[in-house]
């Protein structure tokens, strides 16, 4: 499976659903997604869930834990950890998050790098240096923030354009954390959108969020998406082409059953554009 194969809707595979994926993947899921280090070296009853998945779907592994933007080392051994991982189950795409966790432990949180020329040199510079081990190109997710950092030269658009140019990697275009970035920092999502370079976007995610107030919204990935999304969601393939697009559920999590409205109104958003850029 080539990256740019993936099609359709996925949904993140949780240990919550797999009772039911054992019997049966529903039709509407044409692919998942899986954060690694949940699932390496995993022996018995899970091991043999996930190669069954597999062996019926495509996966996308998305990385929680490799620090591109922070300053210690990359952990090298984890990466080749992964690869191993990536190549036991023919996972040909790997995506991370355009931030930092870590410095001399793990921070377990996502947080935001300066928008400077510097910075795009170091991230890119890490990039590379990952690609090069996991054999893969990576793409990154434009990632949630909600404290600016105080050292600015780009605005978000052009600090991640010019990281993608300079490591010549892939995006993982996060609907979702445009539409909170914008409200917290008082932006348009749509000339977000507009400004990121098609080539580089593989695919899509779409979540739900948290409305601590009317200027302050947080990214949980534990509740429906909203209308405003799903807009930009719809916006984001007029403009930018038909993409796979996958639905985040991390906490609150219900039955798959109760999962599968959502990757439908992925499918007929998708299937809308689909007719409208053919009749174009």
């Amino acid at each position: 499976m080539h990256a740019l194969s993936l099609h359709g809707a996925g949904l993140g595979l949780r240990r919550e659903h797999l009772s039911g994926l054992r019997t049966d993947i529903p039709n509407a899921i044409d692919f998942f997604e899986l954060a690694p280090e949940n699932w390496m070296e995993m022996g018995g009853r899970r091991r043999r869930d996930l190669e069954a998945i597999a062996a019926q779907r495509p996966i996308v592994a998305h990385g929680l834990s490799l620090n591109l933007g922070g300053f210690a080392p990359l952990d090298t051994a984890f990466l080749k950890r992964v690869k191993r991982f990536l190549d036991q189950y023919q996972i040909e795409l790997f995506t991370e998050h355009l931030s930092w966790c870590g410095d001399d432990g793990h921070l377990y949180d996502l947080l935001p790098i300066p928008f400077t020329s510097d910075a795009v040199q170091h991230v890119a510079t890490r990039i590379r240096q990952a690609q090069n081990i996991l054999e893969r190109r990576i793409a990154l997710e434009n990632a949630s923030y909600y404290v600016t950092p105080s050292i600015a030269e780009l605005n978000e658009q052009d600090f991640i354009r010019a990281v993608l140019d300079e490591a010549d990697c892939d995006l993982h275009l996060d609907v979702n954390n445009v539409y909170v970035n914008a409200i917290n920092h008082r932006y348009d999502p749509h000339a977000f959108i507009d400004a990121m370079p098609s080539a580089r976007i593989v695919y899509l995610h779409v979540a739900g969020h948290y409305h601590e107030a009317d200027d302050l919204i947080i990214d949980t990935h534990g509740a429906p998406v909203i209308d405003p999304v799903w807009s930009l969601l719809a916006y984001t393939y007029a403009c930018k082409g038909k993409r796979p697009t996958l639905l985040e559920r991390d906490f609150n999590i219900p039955p798959l059953a109760d999962l599968l409205p959502e990757i439908e109104t992925i499918r007929r958003l998708q299937s809308r554009a689909a007719k409208v850029n053919h009749a174009a």
